[in-house]
């Protein structure tokens, strides 16, 4: 069946489709892999301004010169906007031109970091003889929104468009954060069930480990993570902490109902993407979508509409942990291990569920609200964040331990890469407040040396 933009594609014409997406996902525990994706600005080595689009040094060099590695371009209008490794990986451009690799399917934390490791070099390689480099925080520390170019994506010009009437930092949100997120997956519904819950009960634990984003335009925002206060205004039909989740009705079919509840931005046609910016896809299903009546969706309509829901943590034919700040390389492979310890043992799951068993939605609400100001110093119960981190980091790593265990392929111990958080734990102090006491302390207040401190 061919879709409207000559592609084949099967049509949606039932919700019930839709929930079978999702759910032909589930795989088996030995078939379980991770996807490991981060973002980092890319900027002027003599100026530190970030990179335009075209330019040397420029992101459309960068990805020029990513090729001779055999990576393969994608282009849109003319312009080469991604790169494609061939096994499951792929080099893509946020609007303001962060640089993120989102990784292939792999089945270890150490082939994560083998990957993380390998692409790191390869931009080095590319960026060093133009006079780029590249930097590892969650927000932008210096440059205004009006000193960042956009990139030549059509899907950005709509939601640049779109973004200033649901809230007020969208805008930053697109062009001034960066992330390192991972993606895994689950066995049955009833298994995603328990990961989801346990997953946005648990992400603003993350966001306050990983918190490495303290500065706005050169000063102290107030902030340690901006990046997720950003998130919390930038659009209340699609972000948010997902109370629905702990639901007794929870499953796939619910999770299809909120996705079909929030506001398109594109329907994507060939080399171009048509404004519906508010609409909604149950019209598109029923025929009836401003502009595209009589036509229905097809199932990429749908995989592309699935894309563009930001909660902090997102279903699609995996999960997408979404709650942490960019920073240092082992907080690339940190981050995939925190998740992997928690989620992929059962033990370590059992005990996840157990500490979060009697938190209310109030409770958890309240917590992603308070941790971007306060990361692990925010009060909880009888005590603070900090105190849950180190329960949940102590799980995590004997969930990897276990994992170990378990495996007949030697050297499959990952627990090396959770020490970057027990190191937190202990010392308790993010990122972020280490950033801002060599601020203090170190810098003279001046924010050009976070390139070098930070940079990969």
């Amino acid at each position: 069946m061919s879709s409207p933009s000559g592609q084949s594609s099967d049509l949606v014409e039932s919700k019930e489709q839709l929930v079978s997406y999702i759910e032909s996902a589930c795989k088996p525990a030995a078939d379980w892999r991770i996807g490991t994706e981060h973002e980092k600005f890319a900027y002027d080595a003599k100026t530190h301004r970030r990179l335009p689009y075209e330019g040397t040094p420029g992101i459309k060099a960068v990805l020029e010169g990513l090729q001779q590695f055999g990576w393969q371009g994608v282009y849109e209008g003319g312009n080469i906007i991604a790169l494609l490794d061939g096994k499951g990986g792929s080099i893509t451009l946020e609007p303001g031109g962060q640089f993120e690799l989102s990784g292939a399917p792999l089945r270890t934390i150490h082939e994560t970091c083998s990957e993380v490791h390998t692409h790191l070099h390869q931009v080095k390689q590319v960026c060093e003889p133009m006079g780029a480099d590249m930097v590892g925080l969650g927000f932008d520390p210096e440059w205004r929104r009006e000193d960042i170019t956009w990139m030549p994506k059509g899907r950005y010009k709509i939601m640049r468009d779109y973004m200033p009437t649901r809230g007020s930092h969208g805008i930053d949100m697109m062009i001034r954060t960066c992330t390192v997120q991972v993606n895994l997956d689950f066995g049955s519904e009833r298994d995603m069930v328990r990961k989801m819950r346990v997953s946005v009960a648990l992400q603003p634990i993350a966001t306050a480990l990983f918190a490495n984003s303290p500065f706005t335009e050169g000063k102290p925002n107030g902030f340690l993570s901006m990046r997720s206060a950003c998130w919390a205004d930038t659009d209340p039909d699609r972000c948010g902490m997902l109370p629905f989740v702990f639901d007794e009705d929870f499953g796939f079919e619910r999770w299809v109902d909120y996705i079909l509840d929030v506001p398109m931005y594109f329907v994507h046609r060939g080399d171009t993407y048509h404004n519906v910016a508010g609409k909604s896809f149950r019209d598109f299903m029923a025929g009836k979508l401003g502009g595209f009546e009589g036509q229905l969706p097809t199932m990429e309509d749908w995989a592309d509409h699935m894309t563009t829901a930001f909660p902090e943590v997102r279903l699609k034919k995996y999960i997408e942990m979404r709650g942490a700040d960019a920073g240092p390389w082992g907080n690339l492979c940190a981050l995939p291990a925190f998740w992997v310890g928690l989620l992929y043992d059962g033990t370590a799951l059992d005990e996840a569920e157990a500490l979060i068993a009697d938190w209310t939605v109030e409770e958890m609400s309240d917590l992603r609200d308070a941790v971007p100001g306060k990361a692990l110093n925010v009060p909880f119960r009888d005590g603070t964040v900090m105190d849950v981190a180190g329960k949940v980091v102590e799980i995590s790593r004997n969930g990897l331990k276990r994992r170990a265990q378990i495996s007949a392929k030697s050297g499959l111990d990952e627990q090396q890469y959770i020490e970057p958080l027990e190191s937190i734990v202990a010392s308790g102090k993010t990122f972020a407040q280490d950033l801002l006491e060599d601020y203090e302390k170190k810098w003279e207040r001046r924010i050009d040396p976070i390139y070098d401190a930070c940079r990969y």
